[in-house]
């Protein structure tokens, strides 16, 4: 086996765990509860919010993880042919895949936070009425 070749089983082993990734997310999100109830009926009840930022939260996650993959995909199959044409292809894919993953990363946290402080909230009401 020579080295073309194990570069091009490495890249679609990562590209397989890319979009095995988008598929777990996808799965685990639905079974936390997103899909039981269904999305309209979630989204039009303001308690059930957090459930659907629990869902966002949780397959934004898998999708900057795919990401990773595609990444690294990309870097292993520039690596085999690294003409002028794929290191320039490969920097822009670079470059679009590493804001996606800046604004999704910024987008979880400010998610994440928002979930703390909405328990932190809920504990320090539940305590005082008591």
């Amino acid at each position: 086996m020579g080295m073309n070749q194990i570069a091009e089983t490495l890249r679609l082993c990562l590209e397989f765990l890319s979009v095995l990734c988008v598929a777990t997310g996808l799965v685990i999100t639905l079974l936390q509860g997103f899909w039981p109830q269904g999305f309209r009926h979630r989204v039009k009840r303001r308690q059930d919010q957090r459930s659907l930022n629990r869902a966002r939260l949780t397959f934004g996650s898998w999708l900057s993880l795919a990401l990773e993959f595609q990444l690294g995909a990309d870097i292993v199959a520039t690596t085999t042919t690294p003409s002028k044409q794929n290191l320039i292809q490969l920097a822009t894919i670079a470059v679009i895949r590493t804001f996606l993953n800046i604004f999704l990363a910024r987008e979880l946290e400010a998610e994440q936070t928002f979930e703390d402080n909405t328990r932190k909230l809920a504990t320090v009401l539940g305590q005082e009425s008591k």
